[in-house]
C-alpha cells in the first residue's frame, strides 16, 4: 500500500518493462522494410522485363475513365440511362494486350451482341403475340435452346477461335430477353444496350490503336528473332562447358536439381524456346486481325509462316537440350579424350551458331541474304569432325590394341591426364605411389622372412578392390560375387566395359551435334520460304 486507503502498488520487474509487443521491435520493423523493399524490387524487375505492361495498364485505366464519363455527366446518362453500364463492361472484357487481340475480341463481341439482339427481339415479339400464358413458356424454351446450341457450337474444332462470340450470344440474349420481359419493351431495351456496347467497343479500339499501340505482329517478329539468338547462344555455351569442364567441381547428380543451372543463363532461354509454341500461335492469330503497320505494310502478311519457322527452330532446340543432357549426365568421357576432338567440335559448333544467328538477323532486318558460304563452312567443319571420329574410333571401344601408326597418335593430349572419377583408362595409377610404398613396406615388415610370396599378394588384391570402388560407375562396394570367392578374372573386362561406356558419352555428344547441323538445312529452307512470302528486301537493296 502506498499510504492511501484502497490503493495498491504493483512492482513490475525491470526486465518486463523492456519487453515490447510483437511487431514493434526494431528487428521486426527492419524485417518489414526489407520485405517491402524486396517486393518493390520484384515489381521493378517485372516492369523492366517488358515496359509495355505499364502502357497496357494505363491504357485500360484511360478507356474505363472515358466510358465512365458517360455516367458521371448528366446528359449522356439521361439518354441511355442505366444501360450505359454495358459500355464499362464492354471495355473491361474487350480490351486486350495487343491491338490484334482487341480487334479479334471486338469482332466476336460485336457479332455476338448483334445476333443476340436480333434473336431476342424476334423471340420477344413471337412470345408477346402468343399471349400472357404462353409468353414465359416460349421465353424459357428459347433460353434453353440458345444455351445448349451455343455451348455445343463453341466446342466444335473449327469454331474454337470464335468461342468468345458464342459466349457473348448466350449471356447477351438471356439478359435482353429476361429484362425486356419484365420491363415490357424488349425492342427499346435491346437497342439501348446495343448502343452502349458499340460505344464501349469504339472507345476500347480507339485507345488501343492510337495510344501507345502494342502490335501483335511486332511481338511475334521479336519473339522469333530472340528464339534464334537463344538457340545459338545455348549451343555455344553448352559446347564451351563440355570442352573446358574437367570434372573437378562437378556436382553430384543426386544433389543437382535438373533444369536449374545458375551458371547457364542461355540454357534457360533455350528451354523457354521449347515452350513458345502456344505463344507464337496466339500472336499469329492476333496479328491476322491487325491492319498494315510499321515494317509490315502489305495486306495478308504471312504470319502463319512465322509459326512454321518457329516449329522448325524448336526441332533444332531439342538437339541443344539433348547436348545439355549429355553435359550434365552422370557418365562423362575423360577430359583428355574430349580434348582430342577439341578443335573439330569447337569449329562445328561455332559455325552452326553463326548460321543460326545470321538467319535470325535476316528476319530481324527483313532482308534476304545468300547462306551458301555459311552452309559450306558448317558442312565442311562437320565432315572434319566425322573424319576425326572415324580416324580415332578405336578410342571409343573398350578392347582395342593401339595401332603402331604414329600418324594416329594422340598428339593433342596434354601431358597431365585428367584425374576425375570418370577417367577409367589407368585405374591403378591414380593412387599415390609414396603411400603405396609405405603400406607395402609396413606389410613386408610384419611378414616373417620365411613366409611364401603367395601371402603377400593380399595387398595387391586389396589395392585392386579399392581401385574398383573408386573408379567404378555407379560407385559401389566390391561385388558379392567376388567377396564369395567368385571369378576374379572378370575384373578387367568389367573395367574395360566401364571405360567404353564413358567413352561412348563423347560419341553421343558428337552425334547430337552432327544431327543439329543436319536439321539446319530445314531451318534455312523455312526461313527462305518466309522471306519470299513476306517479300523481304535483298541484301544491299
Amino acid at each position: 500500500m502506498n499510504g492511501k486507503k484502497g490503493s495498491f502498488e504493483i512492482n513490475i520487474p525491470p526486465e518486463a518493462t523492456k519487453s515490447k509487443l510483437p511487431g514493434t521491435s526494431k528487428e521486426g520493423s527492419i524485417g518489414a522494410f526489407s520485405s517491402c523493399k524486396a517486393w518493390i524490387w520484384s515489381v521493378w524487375e517485372f516492369v523492366k522485363e517488358d515496359s509495355n505492361r505499364v502502357k497496357f495498364a494505363l491504357k485500360v485505366g484511360l478507356a474505363v475513365l472515358l466510358v465512365s464519363l458517360l455516367i458521371l455527366f448528366r446528359a449522356p446518362y439521361d439518354i441511355f440511362g442505366t444501360n450505359i453500364i454495358w459500355s464499362i463492361l464492354t471495355v473491361a472484357i474487350m480490351f486486350e494486350y495487343t491491338v490484334g487481340a482487341t480487334f479479334n475480341r471486338g469482332f466476336n463481341r460485336a457479332l455476338g451482341s448483334l445476333l443476340a439482339g436480333v434473336l431476342a427481339i424476334a423471340v420477344a415479339q413471337l412470345a408477346i403475340q402468343s399471349g400472357r400464358v404462353a409468353e414465359p413458356i416460349i421465353i424459357g424454351i428459347s433460353i434453353f435452346l440458345i444455351g445448349s446450341i451455343t455451348s455445343f457450337m463453341k466446342l466444335w474444332p473449327s469454331l474454337v477461335p470464335y468461342e468468345y462470340g458464342f459466349r457473348v450470344i448466350l449471356f447477351t440474349y438471356c439478359l435482353i430477353i429476361v429484362s425486356g420481359y419484365r420491363m415490357g419493351n424488349p425492342i427499346t431495351t435491346a437497342m439501348d444496350r446495343l448502343y452502349s456496347i458499340a460505344i464501349g467497343g469504339f472507345v476500347a479500339v480507339l485507345v488501343n490503336v492510337f495510344v501507345f499501340p502494342i502490335w501483335a505482329g511486332e511481338q511475334l517478329h521479336k519473339e522469333l528473332v530472340n528464339s534464334f539468338n537463344s538457340v545459338a547462344d545455348s549451343l555455344e555455351e553448352c559446347v564451351k562447358k563440355y570442352l573446358e569442364d574437367e570434372g573437378l567441381d562437378h556436382p553430384e547428380f543426386s544433389k543437382t536439381v535438373m533444369d536449374e543451372f545458375p551458371d547457364e543463363p542461355n540454357y534457360r532461354r533455350c528451354k523457354s524456346t521449347l515452350n513458345s509454341s502456344a505463344k507464337l500461335e496466339s500472336l499469329a492469330n492476333s496479328a491476322k486481325w491487325e491492319p498494315p503497320h510499321g515494317k509490315f505494310r502489305h495486306f495478308f502478311y504471312p504470319w502463319s509462316e512465322y509459326v512454321k519457322v518457329g516449329a522448325v527452330l524448336r526441332y533444332c532446340a531439342y538437339e541443344v537440350m539433348a547436348l545439355h543432357g549429355v553435359l550434365h549426365s552422370e557418365i562423362q568421357a575423360p577430359h583428355n579424350l574430349r580434348f582430342t576432338f577439341y578443335s573439330e567440335i569447337q569449329e562445328a559448333a561455332t559455325h552452326a551458331a553463326e548460321l543460326v544467328r545470321s538467319l535470325g538477323k535476316d528476319i530481324s532486318n527483313m532482308k534476304r541474304s545468300p547462306k551458301t558460304s555459311l552452309l559450306k563452312k558448317v558442312h565442311s567443319s562437320t565432315e572434319r569432325l566425322q573424319r576425326a571420329i572415324d580416324m580415332h574410333s578405336y578410342l571409343l571401344a573398350s578392347n582395342f590394341d593401339p595401332p603402331d601408326n604414329s600418324s594416329k597418335s594422340l598428339t593433342k593430349l596434354p601431358v597431365t591426364f585428367s584425374t576425375t572419377q570418370y577417367d577409367l583408362s589407368n585405374p591403378l595409377t591414380e593412387f599415390d605411389s609414396s603411400s603405396a610404398e609405405n603400406n607395402l613396406s609396413q606389410i613386408n615388415q610384419n611378414v616373417p622372412s620365411g613366409t611364401p610370396p603367395q601371402q603377400t599378394e593380399s595387398y595387391h588384391e586389396m589395392m585392386r578392390k579399392q581401385s574398383r570402388r573408386l573408379h567404378s560407375w555407379p560407385s559401389r562396394e566390391v561385388d558379392a560375387f567376388e567377396e564369395e570367392g567368385g571369378l576374379g578374372m572378370d575384373f578387367l573386362p568389367r573395367m574395360k566395359a566401364l571405360e567404353s561406356t564413358a567413352a561412348l558419352s563423347l560419341a553421343n555428344f558428337t552425334s547430337l551435334l552432327i544431327e543439329f547441323v543436319a536439321r539446319l538445312d530445314h531451318l534455312v529452307e523455312a526461313v527462305d520460304v518466309l522471306s519470299k512470302m513476306a517479300k523481304f528486301n535483298h541484301e544491299g537493296v
